[in-house]
């Protein structure tokens, strides 16, 4: 090791070559626990991704539902949200973000309101059951600040987004596609 010397006192200079130096603020942060972390902030930037094509395909003029356009954009908005947090955790704990690919949604045409939500829907209970496995992780691991962070910020928020989108997609099946899908982003989606 290498010390400097600046006025008066001494700093030790690490090799730059030398592994990187572990963050002095992580203390019971298991290398799995921040792995599966890393792996959580790319299933919510995915959805954010997903939501936001969804956004502008009824955004476009030849679909034209402003109001689920809307809905899928603020989702999309929540999902990336959701991905900065778990980024302000991983620092937080003294883990390291390490971003990863963003898998490019499955179409680009959704269809009708109905097929959106129920792929929607679907890609909401993916992400509750990561979220539980991520729960899972860090309770065998002892982590109690991350098993309680996921239970406050997003256990409850999930259940609630399933059962919003299960009600969606139930109204969406009575009312049907064209006029129907009209009346329902007029009313359903109105401020």
């Amino acid at each position: 090791m290498v010390t400097r010397n600046f006025t008066g006192f001494s700093f030790p200079i690490t090799n730059s070559k030398q592994s990187p130096i572990m963050s002095l603020a992580r203390q019971n942060y298991h290398s799995e626990v921040e792995a599966a972390v890393n792996k959580q902030i790319n299933i919510e930037l995915y959805a954010s991704y997903v939501y936001l094509s969804m956004s502008f395909y009824f955004d476009r003029d030849d679909v034209a539902l402003p109001n689920i356009a809307k809905f899928f954009k603020n989702q999309s908005d929540e999902e990336r949200e959701h991905a900065t947090e778990l980024m302000r955790v991983q620092n937080l704990r003294g883990g390291r973000v390490v971003l990863q690919d963003i898998q490019k949604p499955d179409k680009d045409e959704w269809g009708t309101a109905l097929k959106a939500f129920e792929a929607a829907l679907a890609l909401e209970k993916f992400n509750n059951e990561s979220l539980l496995k991520l729960h899972s992780t860090a309770g065998n691991h002892n982590d109690a600040h991350l098993t309680d962070f996921i239970e406050e910020k997003y256990l409850d928020e999930q259940v609630k987004s399933i059962n919003e989108f299960a009600r969606i997609v139930a109204n969406l099946k009575r009312v049907g596609p064209g006029v129907g899908e009209y009346v329902f982003d007029k009313e359903h989606f109105s401020d």
